[in-house]
């Protein structure tokens, strides 16, 4: 195994774009919440639980998925590797941000983002387990 890294600057770059995706969700929350009134809870707002939830579900995903990145990238796992990985939660956020509407349809890219975030923990995860052993 090669010798571990001593910063994880790869996953610096994507907790970066992460973080300007997060203020983006978070702005909107914020517009949401003016527009409505509703400074507290969702006030029984669907625009207002919709926003929530999109800022809600990022913060479920993100930092976990982001620390496994990490951690990889301190246990000198290939950079292309951690690039695959910090590439992919950032298109699944954008697309679950894009794609969480307040209608009960499940759109293509609510579903793409909530698959590719799962699937991007799920292998950092194991990836974490495998490099352990």
């Amino acid at each position: 195994m090669p010798d571990p890294i001593t910063a994880p600057i790869i996953t610096a770059l994507y907790a970066g774009i992460l973080g300007l995706i997060f203020i983006g969700i978070a702005v909107v929350v914020g517009r949401v919440r003016g527009a409505t009134g509703v400074s507290i809870g969702d006030g029984g707002n669907a625009d207002v639980i919709v926003a929530m939830r999109r800022h809600a579900n990022f913060v479920e995903f993100v930092p976990l998925t982001l620390l496994l990145i990490g951690l990889l990238e301190l246990n000198g796992v290939a950079s292309g590797a951690i690039h695959g990985l910090g590439a992919a939660l950032v298109v699944a956020r954008l697309c679950h941000a894009v794609g969480y509407r307040g209608d009960e349809k499940l759109s293509a890219f609510r579903a793409i983002g909530a698959m590719g975030s799962t699937l991007t923990l799920a292998v950092a995860s194991v990836w974490a387990i495998v490099v352990f052993f």
